[in-house]
């Protein structure tokens, strides 16, 4: 097989509108286009190219670490055409890689199609903002919407810790510093534990992965900044338990207390085709941190959340199925693709939305 080049495959991804280009030794490569993998018209990836396509898109740092780790995220960019989110990793038949597009225009809670209610949590001085859902979800790009309308409205100082960092944010009313794991820090709690000795009002996490930065971050969001971030859970009721779950059993009635205090809103989001198929819209179950819902937090009733949410229209909450039919209604998505979703989708089946 003549030398892979990294750069046209890259171009051919921006080019064709794929969301990722999948790389793996003994596999034809493959693009992700609005949710769906596509094989390319060549043939399977030897060792060889695959270590050229290693060698092309990485410093000798970061291959000094994926020879530590066996794995390694980093963001890359094809000069003048794109950035993208690069996982490089080990599997059975040899080395894998993953990039993924960050678009480079930041796009609107508006041109999203995301409730407007999103840009009243980025406003907030204090408290903790939560976007879940699985990945590939939309929730970088989410939150990107969030920090550039922050960014204009407000006057205010900004810490992302990211990793990688994706969306580059140019200081406007804010400042705003972006900080990336391996490149500027070594790790999210390191980071966090730093930021809240630097005159932050808004940090916004990547990701809570582990029980420390967690504590982190409802400490930062109790102590008066407004912390945003990320879970890869798939409804506001399953974030709660598994903020609580991470810690042991003499610490969950405390947790459940800082997490009543600080938290101001979840957002699950899962992405869907569009009617035509050239797109894929969001759609969001939206929990609000009323009196009722911290109540519940702190009783451990997390399993009535379901309930609340249902009535909660007025205080900008939303079920999932509530947003699917609105999409459904507007003429945006197919039926059977909310069906597909849909928290009840004997409902969405029946025809009943």
């Amino acid at each position: 097989m003549t030398k892979l080049s990294i750069d046209q495959l890259l171009k051919y991804s921006l080019d064709s509108g794929a969301s990722d280009l999948h790389l793996s030794v003994g596999s034809i490569p493959r693009i992700r286009i609005h949710g769906e993998m596509h094989k390319l018209q060549l043939p399977p990836l030897d060792e060889e190219n695959m270590q050229g396509v290693l060698n092309d898109v990485m410093s000798k740092n970061q291959e000094r670490i994926f020879k530590e780790n066996l794995e390694i995220d980093f963001s890359t960019a094809l000069e003048g055409h794109g950035r993208f989110r690069v996982n490089f990793f080990h599997q059975m038949d040899g080395l894998g890689g993953v990039f993924r597009t960050i678009p480079t225009e930041i796009l609107s809670v508006d041109e999203l199609g995301l409730s407007p209610f999103l840009n009243q949590l980025a406003m907030k001085n204090r408290g903790l903002v939560l976007l879940t859902g699985p990945t590939g979800s939309g929730k970088s790009t989410t939150l990107a919407a969030m920090m550039d309308y922050l960014n204009d409205h407000r006057q205010c100082h900004i810490i992302t810790i990211e990793d990688p960092v994706e969306y580059y944010h140019t200081s406007r009313s804010s400042l705003i510093n972006q900080r990336e794991i391996g490149a500027h820090t070594h790790s999210f709690s390191n980071a966090l534990r730093s930021a809240l000795r630097e005159d932050p009002d808004v940090i916004l996490v990547g990701e809570m992965r582990d029980l420390e930065t967690i504590q982190l971050a409802l400490t930062a969001a109790e102590t008066g900044h407004l912390v945003l971030s990320t879970l890869h859970t798939s409804s506001a009721a399953k974030t709660i338990d598994r903020i609580i779950d991470v810690f042991p059993p003499g610490q969950k009635d405390q947790i459940r207390s800082m997490l009543s205090e600080s938290l101001l809103a979840v957002i699950a989001q899962k992405l869907l085709p569009t009617k035509d198929r050239n797109g894929r819209v969001p759609a969001s179950e939206i929990l609000v941190a009323t009196s009722a819902v911290k109540n519940l937090i702190r009783e451990d009733k997390i399993y009535q959340i379901p309930s609340i949410l249902q009535a909660g229209g007025t205080e900008g909450m939303q079920t999932l199925d509530q947003d699917l039919q609105r999409l459904l209604m507007q003429g945006n998505i197919l039926r059977d693709d909310a069906i597909q979703i849909a928290d009840n989708p004997e409902v969405f089946a029946r025809g009943l939305y």
